[in-house]
């Protein structure tokens, strides 16, 4: 028994030094031209971190102003999305995005079964009653991912140290683009990455 006990506590000690050691990449996103490049999503992805990803809580993609609101969400694969209506008038969201396909038929309040994003990948959303609306929900298998500010900066916190691939999309890609990528070695300390995103355009 004293054994298995300090077996435990030496399993616990090293996953306290695992977490102690995680550290904070920071990465500035740019466009084509070396401006800041604002709603760009940032993700880091390894074997390791694909085990730790796991379905979100209270995700949504409204709609208020006949706009979808956020326009860019990101999710873990599993994760189930609220759509509300929040306008006076009704929508008739869809998609047809290979990882997901579904239709959210003419409605006004909220529908009563959230979606389910199980497939990794970008899904374009519009509605079949107003043509400006667009938007994406981005599918991640990772729990470190993040959306870049205006100033086209995001924080990615709590990364373990280790081999991952940097990911980096924005809705100003060609359509059906993916995500494009670099190797990262994150290590125990802080660190700044500069990403300039070919192909995308900021306002």
């Amino acid at each position: 028994m004293r054994r298995a006990y300090r077996l435990l506590a030496c399993v616990a000690a090293l996953l306290a030094c695992r977490v102690a050691a995680a550290g904070t990449v920071q990465v500035q996103v740019q466009d084509g031209a070396g401006k800041s490049l604002a709603d760009a999503v940032v993700f880091l992805e390894s074997r390791e971190a694909r085990a730790l990803a796991k379905p979100l809580q209270g995700a949504e993609m409204a709609q208020k102003a006949k706009q979808f609101d956020p326009t860019v969400l990101v999710v873990t694969a599993g994760t189930a999305v609220s759509f509300p209506n929040r306008d006076t008038v009704r929508h008739h969201v869809y998609s047809f995005s290979p990882n997901k396909t579904f239709e959210l038929k003419l409605y006004s309040g909220v529908p009563a079964n959230p979606v389910v994003f199980d497939k990794t990948g970008i899904a374009v959303l519009g509605c079949n009653i107003h043509d400006a609306m667009t938007a994406w929900v981005v599918v991640v298998d990772t729990p470190y991912f993040g959306r870049s500010s205006a100033s086209g900066a995001v924080a990615l916190t709590q990364v373990p140290p280790g081999n991952y691939r940097l990911r980096v999309w924005h809705p100003a890609l060609p359509v059906g683009a993916p995500a494009t990528d670099q190797a990262l070695v994150v290590t125990a300390a802080d660190q700044v990455v500069s990403y300039r995103l070919p192909g995308a355009t900021g306002p």
